[in-house]
């Protein structure tokens, strides 16, 4: 058996409670010891409890230390590392949250959850400058319905049913502070600089954003915005 055979065989071991001890890993008597290996194991799984905890503090709050071990765990149990960079652990888990049946009561909770899984991409995402404004400022009026945006390597634009920047805003501090309105929210999150910002958008702004960010030309985002304010359209959702 090859080297790369035998990590294989580890690590699919490693992260599945039901596998065998791997072929050929034993311990100072020469025999495999499954409760040794076991107890390795469960630490793996208990540090990738501890990484999903520490990128989604606020959605940890919302539910608690209790609640969301228990949900982390069965993240685990189904969803396992793709990288060895733990940074990207978790890019699924708001997904997994909202299938969550016991997290049902709760049905900003995913929403949450991708809004700090944006954040923690931003924050390791690719440098690059942002467009000046006085670069846009100095086009001709002809030349500004056609023009097309490239989203930051850092941004993304979250739109929820759920007023969740001020969910996210409100748990910042040591005492939470409570939510003046529950309403849809569009938030824009993104580094263009050395610090990760979360904006929320103004209400009116949301459709046009979402065009914009899906690459279309400035005049359509104007004309999506436009008749989503005729139609009573709201900032959020969709």
């Amino acid at each position: 058996m090859d080297s790369a055979t035998r990590q294989h065989g580890f690590a699919q071991a490693l992260l599945h409670p039901g596998a065998l001890v791997p072929h050929g890993l034993t311990g100072a008597r020469g025999t495999a010891d499954a409760a040794r290996f076991a107890v390795y194991r469960n630490n793996v799984h208990v540090g990738l409890t501890r990484a999903l905890a520490q990128r989604f503090t606020v959605t940890e709050r919302l539910v608690g230390a209790e609640f969301f071990a228990g949900m982390a765990r069965a993240y685990v149990g189904e969803c396992k590392p793709a990288s060895p960079l733990l940074m990207h652990y978790g890019d699924d888990f708001p997904d997994f949250i909202a299938g969550f049946a016991p997290a049902a009561a709760l049905p900003y909770l995913a929403d949450v959850a991708r809004l700090e899984a944006a954040w923690t991409r931003a924050y390791h995402a690719a440098d690059a400058a942002p467009l000046a404004l006085a670069r846009l400022a100095g086009l001709a009026p002809e030349e500004m319905a056609g023009l097309t945006l490239r989203a930051h390597p850092s941004a993304t634009l979250l739109r929820s049913a759920h007023p969740v920047g001020a969910i996210w805003a409100a748990h910042q501090g040591a005492t939470v502070t409570p939510v003046e309105s529950w309403n849809a929210e569009t938030v824009l999150v993104v580094r263009p600089d050395m610090a990760v910002s979360v904006h929320v958008l103004p209400p009116g702004d949301g459709p046009f954003a979402a065009r914009l960010y899906a690459g279309h030309a400035l005049g359509e985002a104007a004309e999506a915005a436009l008749a989503a304010a005729c139609s009573g359209g709201s900032g959020g959702g969709g």
